[in-house]
């Protein structure tokens, strides 16, 4: 089967009219994604999907890194891809020109993220699998093979990630099991957004508890004063027994965040999420001394295996929040996986985006089932919005995630919504740019 085209467009969500997803830092984003799409040869139209989660403007700048990567793929069979995963993750990764661009993070990390996870999902679709079941039934050899252990092989070995995979093949018939039939457990954010007010904030909460959650995830960092009162608000009406995680998504410095802490930790936060720069590793160290029991978390800017080996090796964090497509995609997520359980940090997938409930449902299920074998202090960010714009969405019922059941890796939109919300020439975006053309000018 031969990749034939790559074709790749932009396309942002209005978001920021709801104010969904406003936090500290974005306080009116529009949620938008760089969207692949790899068609090949095959009699059935077989074609992979990926994309790379943006807030709006600088979408177009990822669709050209894409772009920039077209030549690497196109041409290819997957069978020489899926071969040697490590070497196709590596031209991907370092290619001698681009990678001065990088390396290894920034937007040429996040098309290098989309490409290869539309890889993934081409492989899994001709596979007739979901991708966590492609995953669990790969060799443990398979894995390792797909991981490029440069620059972490001072942390973990290939030899030391090969036996831990072996051993938890024991138990993985049973987990597999469980999983398809309880799910995996979800905690909400979108009852929680910086944008909302009180009465919003507290009807969605109830809500969320009633769905079944017991976690809810609230944004900081606007002023302490509003943070204490809607974190009265949320512990309230969670209870004693609810779980309330805060998120201050890196507004904080280092003192500032400590500071902060010690007010906003009277209402026993499970954890506090990216409280100052994702690169500061020592900062990061030093708030999880000096604000514990509360616990750190953070992942989702982190930009490569090599801060996360970092964040490890440091124990500057007691949470790990990989994001599918900040890092170069499932390649490097494997690696994330596995050092996080080399450590013992619990991984919580970041999801808080367009796309990303569907792709991280598949690496959390993969990671109990055969990585960390564990459900311990793991759950995984639901966000309840846009997932009608996928053809096999993300399902949370009763808090949990119900398993995905369609082939591929669950990132596939539907034509229509492609077509109506591609910027700038979709329907939506030339009608938004009409009505704003036809204001009146105020004088």
């Amino acid at each position: 089967m031969k990749i034939t085209s790559l074709a790749v467009r932009d396309i942002r969500f209005p978001t920021s009219q709801s104010l969904d997803g406003s936090d500290a830092m974005h306080h009116r984003p529009d949620y938008s994604c760089a969207y692949v799409v790899l068609r090949t040869d095959s009699d059935d139209g077989l074609a992979g999907c990926g994309l790379a989660f943006t807030t709006g403007r600088g979408t177009e700048v990822v669709v050209s890194a894409v772009r920039a990567l077209e030549h690497l793929v196109v041409g290819r069979t997957l069978e020489e891809i899926t071969s040697d995963l490590r070497s196709f993750w590596r031209s991907l990764a370092s290619e001698d020109q681009l990678r001065w661009l990088g390396p290894e993070k920034g937007v040429i990390h996040l098309a290098t993220a989309a490409v290869v996870n539309a890889v993934w999902d081409l492989w899994a679709k001709s596979e007739k699998r979901p991708l966590y079941r492609l995953l669990v039934e790969l060799e443990p050899e398979q894995i390792i093979a797909a991981i490029d252990f440069r620059y972490i092989e001072d942390a973990l070995s290939q030899n030391e990630a090969l036996d831990l995979l072996q051993a938890m093949r024991r138990g993985r018939t049973e987990r597999l099991a469980e999983v398809e039939q309880h799910g995996y457990p979800a905690y909400t954010t979108s009852a929680g957004w910086l944008g909302y007010d009180d009465d919003k904030v507290a009807t969605l909460v109830r809500r969320a508890v009633d769905a079944g959650f017991r976690h809810v995830k609230m944004k900081v960092g606007r002023d302490l004063e509003s943070d204490a009162r809607r974190a009265a608000l949320i512990r309230e009406t969670l209870g004693a027994t609810g779980f309330l995680m805060m998120d201050a998504n890196q507004c904080w410095g280092v003192d500032e965040a400590i500071s902060a802490m010690s007010i906003l930790g009277r209402f026993e936060p499970w954890w506090i999420e990216e409280p100052t720069s994702p690169d500061d590793i020592l900062g990061h160290a030093r708030i999880r001394r000096e604000i514990a029991p509360i616990r750190v978390a953070t992942g989702e800017h982190v930009q490569n295996r090599v801060i996360f080996k970092q964040l490890f090796q440091a124990g500057a964090i007691d949470v790990c929040q990989l994001d599918a497509c900040r890092i170069g995609g499932v390649n490097e997520a494997l690696a994330v996986l596995l050092l996080a359980a080399k450590f013992g940090v619990p991984v919580c997938p970041h999801a808080g985006g367009v796309g990303l409930c569907e792709y991280v449902q598949h690496l959390a299920m993969f990671d109990y089932i055969a990585v960390s074998g564990s459900l311990d202090d793991r759950v995984v960010e639901w966000v309840d919005h846009l997932h009608e714009h996928f053809h096999d969405p993300a399902v949370v019922r009763e808090g949990v995630y119900l398993a995905p059941r369609a082939a591929g890796y669950s990132i596939e939109m539907l034509p229509e919504s492609l077509d109506r919300f591609e910027f700038p020439g979709g329907e939506h975006w030339v009608a938004a740019l009409l009505q704003e053309a036809h204001r009146p000018i105020r004088e």
